[in-house]
């Protein structure tokens, strides 16, 4: 078995869903920009040296619709170089990246390009058209459930206060603020020039141009007393409100995963490899409780145990499943989203775990640290976690 390696990998910064920077700005034009970043940051490859793109995208319809991850490659990388869609909802990001790894392990590639894309500004949550098999709405309705009555079943089985939430709610606002302000995530950003058509306040055609750099999500004015205030938005008499939730976002992220074969003869110096990533069910009622599954399966299949990690990026989907999943696993809150997470952050969906691959690469060699986690809860009642190594 050959050895598979990352690269190189980028992400946009995430713009808030319907008023951010990328609130008209295409998702596959997103993945464009960043593939050909990515591109012009590693100029030993050749695109037509990429066997395949693999693009996450958790609502593949619209705007993210007509195999997008076929369309991505066609225009960032060439006619020549294959492309396709995964959906694993909020894993999908991460799972492309274990895909590429374990088709260059197999032999069946040398290059793969892996991440994901998503506009939940364009495309709703749940998609246009949303049509539940009636059999299985029936006998199991809790296959369905809601993605916050999650979060309130996870608050009350595993028993996680309003206080806590909040408090963890605001913690990663404060951990954001401070990563922002310091540049951390500065070196993994690729700014984005978007240039807009829109109508003025005359009703005359105008065009304006900026650059988004920045993640839009975090709230320095947020406090405890602010997240106290609101009111529950999923259960009556519940717990799990707007700001103790993650905030719906826009973004992207890939990284180039290679063989040991091609990064010789390239001269390329690997910045990570991902060392085992697995995938495990839970029942939908409680999906936030996903980690739980995944992290000791991955922790064993990689050779590691959790004393062995150094850093994790645990998705904030809420901060009940968030605040279940650390104290389930045992894990060091010190470690955990250390820079903040998609309560403050934001939460692109397909492109997720891409983007946290990328952010805890960044740290780790920031921080010389040897091992991460990147983790996630998914939908339907599945978690998703990958063992990264630092190799920077």
């Amino acid at each position: 078995m050959q050895e598979a390696y990352i690269v190189a990998g980028y992400r946009t910064a995430v713009g808030k869903s319907k008023r951010g920077g990328f609130r008209f700005y295409r998702p596959d034009d997103l993945a464009v920009d960043v593939i050909t970043g990515l591109l012009k940051s590693v100029p030993q490859l050749d695109p037509k040296q990429v066997d395949d793109l693999i693009v996450g995208n958790a609502v593949p319809e619209a705007e993210q619709g007509l195999q997008i991850g076929r369309m991505i490659s066609v225009r960032a990388l060439g006619i020549e170089v294959p492309g396709m869609t995964v959906n694993r909802y909020c894993a999908s990001g991460l799972e492309t990246i274990a895909i590429a790894t374990a088709k260059i392990q197999s032999g069946m590639a040398d290059c793969i390009i892996a991440g994901g894309t998503e506009s939940m500004s364009l495309v709703p949550v749940a998609g246009w058209k949303t049509v539940p098999n009636y059999t299985v709405a029936k006998s199991n309705p809790d296959y369905y459930i809601g993605m916050g009555l999650t979060a309130e079943a996870v608050a009350k089985e595993f028993k996680v206060s309003r206080e806590d939430q909040d408090l963890f709610s605001y913690n990663s606002h404060q951990k954001a603020l401070n990563a922002i302000s310091n540049g951390y995530f500065k070196d993994g950003i690729l700014p984005i020039d978007v240039n807009e058509v829109y109508v003025d306040a005359k009703g005359k055609k105008a065009n304006r141009s900026y650059i988004v750099d920045t993640d839009e999500g975090p709230r320095a004015d947020t406090s405890i007393e602010a997240l106290a205030r609101l009111k529950p938005v999923f259960a009556a008499g519940g717990s799990v409100t707007a700001g103790n939730s993650s905030q719906t976002s826009d973004g992207a992220a890939f990284v180039i995963v290679m063989s040991e074969k091609m990064v010789n003869k390239l001269n390329l110096k690997p910045i990570g490899r991902l060392v085992s990533c697995v995938s495990a069910g839970v029942h939908p009622r409680i999906m936030g409780i996903g980690p739980v599954a995944a992290v000791p399966k991955a922790l064993e299949r990689a050779g590691k145990s959790l004393s062995d990690i150094d850093l994790v990026e645990l998705n904030e989907a809420f901060a009940s499943q968030s605040i279940a999943v650390i104290r389930e696993l045992g894990i060091n809150p010190d470690i955990v989203n250390i820079n903040g997470g998609a309560i403050a952050l934001g939460h692109p969906l397909g492109c997720t775990g891409a983007k946290l691959t990328v952010q805890i690469l960044g740290d780790m060699k920031r921080l010389n640290k040897k091992y991460g986690i990147v983790t996630a809860c998914v939908g339907g009642g599945q978690g998703i976690a990958g063992v990264i190594e630092n190799l920077s």
